[in-house]
């Protein structure tokens, strides 16, 4: 899709190698190991706040580390920016949750699960906090310290008896919560004959790979699925050593929710596991302790966070013995972008992580916006509305200006109804799509039109999806085809047949509110090179308006209006230019399209054209490769296309 010359490449190769130097400095992490009475010594006093977080409490600081405000003072968690696309609103309540269980309100005593589609972005949340985690502990501000060869990696706050904690809570202003792990106690017994200010301790960095401060679980057969995954068992070949069942060094910490303490534990398909898990883990949540043979309670601060599917939560609904444990959770749905342009830009991340021979097809201008389209109108509720209701719908989700729809009318109907967002065609589907269209053609280029076949090809083969719904996403296509790429397809060929196109329309536009001033006012206008007055150009005013159906009764309403728009854009020292007013914009392109309607003309009439008529074709393609986004190929189709239309109307 990209081609890259030598300049360029140099260009970010430097870049890159900055980024990374960048990057060194602001995670250049110095590693601390000593007793526990040096770290209280030295590194308590410069952080005791840091130094008792929970684990609610690491991650919203690091949420708030990621967090950075634009020119217009709005906040942007750069964590998710580059990933995920068009879940803002779930991804807030995510970020809204761990502002309040770090608050120490009662949703942090609750068990978060995402729930949504395949494919609709809850397991790229999850990862992306687990990597924010990991980076976040590299710094000096996410600086977390444990008790050396703990298996729970526990705060090292734990060893200080209770006895004194009221006195450490006057002195450092923290609370300590948490009880030493049996290991742990075991340990100082036996090692340091219960000096507690000997334990070692050092900075621990969070670590997926590591097992360090992030736990992840993945659901197999739920008949042979045993809590030691969760928990451990005992080590068979330890206690022969040890002599003793009972002893923590014969127990296996190898449960993920060991591996999760301090940090986050990450429970996949959550819904597929027995009910015992479900419980275990929802007293983790709620008192931060699990109960194994053998051993008291171990305390364990971490975050559980959940995802399934719906078909398993519709199914987990159904058993009312279960409601009990969704009270003590929290249920986000993360469902499919609405808004078809954010969908476009998760096709075009996908497809910067394909192979090089996928990325090397270049694809029009308009392929992934038009394959988002429909998959938007998948999405959406599935009721009575005509054609144009739809695709009005698809546009207000977009937040694009819509005739007759003004900012009040656009807030309310972007809201969702309850299902949607939740079933649909998911972006697999479409990248799959394009990626049949990609192998069963021998071209470096793709066109819209090579796309929407493929996905009609890819719906009709589809063993999974009824008849009745193949109808139905067919038709999608073809509103996707019908109601936005030949809108899309038929501007950019419009645009291409002048030579400056947007200083011509901004020119027809500035003339159209002359005259409009000038009638409106009853006022002549005069003639900048004769200086002789006239009336204002009532037939030029009409000719433009009549473009966009404005009837004779309604031109002085729509006139009023322009002008108040141009008033208010002055009043804010700003142009009044097209994107001021969409269905000026609309008119504006179809009165100047009409003075180049000879040159298509001869694309479609001239079945063996002269010279003249190839330079003419050939400036147009030019300007659609230079200017447009497209190759010569899709240009020659688009023009082809848009003639094709042209002979229709």
């Amino acid at each position: 899709m990209m081609n890259f010359d030598k300049s360029d490449h140099s260009e970010q190769h430097e870049s890159f190698m900055k980024s990374l130097v960048d990057f060194t400095k602001d995670h250049r992490a110095v590693y601390w190991s000593g007793p526990l009475s040096q770290f209280l010594e030295t590194i308590l006093p410069a952080d005791p706040q840091g130094a008792a977080r929970s684990s609610h409490q690491y991650i919203w600081d690091m949420i708030r580390w990621t967090r950075s405000e634009d020119e217009n003072g709005n906040s942007h968690c750069k964590l998710f920016d580059e990933e995920l696309f068009g879940v803002d609103e779930a991804i807030e309540r995510v970020v809204d949750y761990f502002k309040a269980a770090a608050a120490g309100s009662e949703v942090g005593r609750r068990l978060l699960l995402l729930l949504g589609p395949p494919s609709g972005g809850k397991s790229t949340l999850v990862i992306l906090l687990k990597r924010g985690l990991e980076e976040y502990s590299y710094t000096d501000a996410g600086a977390l310290y444990g008790i050396h060869g703990c298996p729970v990696h526990e705060s090292p706050l734990h060893l200080i008896p209770h006895t004194l904690r009221s006195t450490f809570r006057e002195t450092y202003g923290v609370e300590i919560s948490g009880e030493v792990c049996p290991h742990c106690r075991a340990r100082l017994e036996q090692q340091y004959s219960g000096d507690f200010l000997q334990m070692p301790v050092e900075r621990m960095f969070i670590s997926e790979a590591g097992r360090i401060g992030i736990g992840t679980y993945a659901p197999h057969d739920p008949t042979t699925a045993d809590l030691a995954d969760l928990v451990g068992s005992v080590d068979l070949s330890k206690v022969a050593e040890y002599g003793d069942e009972g002893d923590p060094r014969a127990w296996s910490w190898s449960g993920a929710v060991y591996a999760a303490s301090r940090g986050m534990l990450e429970m996949i398909e959550i819904l597929k596991v027995k009910r015992e898990f479900l419980y275990l883990l929802l007293t983790l949540t709620q008192e931060k302790n699990v109960k194994v043979s053998r051993f008291p309670l171990i305390y364990l601060d971490e975050t559980i966070l959940a995802h399934t599917n719906l078909a398993e939560f519709r199914k987990f609904l159904q058993e009312s013995e279960n409601e009990a444990l969704l009270d003590r959770m929290v249920i986000i749905q993360v469902p499919y972008t609405l808004n078809y342009k954010d969908e476009a830009r998760i096709y075009k991340k996908l497809i910067s992580s394909a192979a090089p021979a996928f990325r090397e097809v270049h694809l029009d201008p308009h392929v992934l916006h038009a394959a988002a389209v429909f998959a938007t109108l998948t999405r959406l509720h599935e009721g009575e509305e005509k054609e144009q209701e739809l695709t009005r719908k698809v546009r207000l989700h977009a937040n694009e200006d819509v005739e007759g729809v003004n900012r009040a009318e656009a807030e309310r109907a972007r809201q969702k109804m309850p299902d949607e967002g939740l079933g649909g065609v998911s972006p697999r589907f479409v990248i799959n799509a394009l990626s049949n269209a990609i192998i069963q053609s021998d071209k470096k280029s793709l066109t819209t039109m090579d796309v929407l076949l493929a996905l009609k090809d890819g719906i009709e083969s589809d063993a999974r999806i009824d008849p009745k719904k193949k109808r139905k996403w067919v038709d999608y296509l073809v509103l996707a085809r019908k109601y936005f790429y030949n809108r899309w397809v038929k501007e950019d060929v419009h645009k291409a047949l002048f030579v400056s196109f947007e200083q011509e329309a901004q020119d027809l536009l500035d003339k159209y509110l002359d005259e409009v001033e000038a009638t409106l006012d009853n006022r002549q206008i005069k003639d900048p090179i004769t200086n002789e007055e006239r009336r204002p150009d009532e037939r030029f005013l009409r000719s433009v308006e009549e473009r966009i159906h404005i009837s004779d009764s309604g031109k002085q309403s729509f006139r009023q209006e322009v002008v108040r728009k141009a008033m208010g854009a002055y009043k804010r020292s700003e142009k009044f230019t097209l994107d001021s007013h969409a269905q000026l914009h609309d008119a504006v392109q179809q009165y100047l399209f009409e003075q180049r309607r000879d040159v298509l003309r001869l694309v479609s009439s001239s079945a063996r054209p002269d010279d003249e008529v190839k330079q003419k074709i050939s400036v147009v393609e030019k300007r659609l490769v230079d200017e447009y986004g497209y190759d010569s190929h899709s240009a020659r189709e688009a023009l082809n296309y848009v003639t094709t239309l042209l002979a229709q109307e």
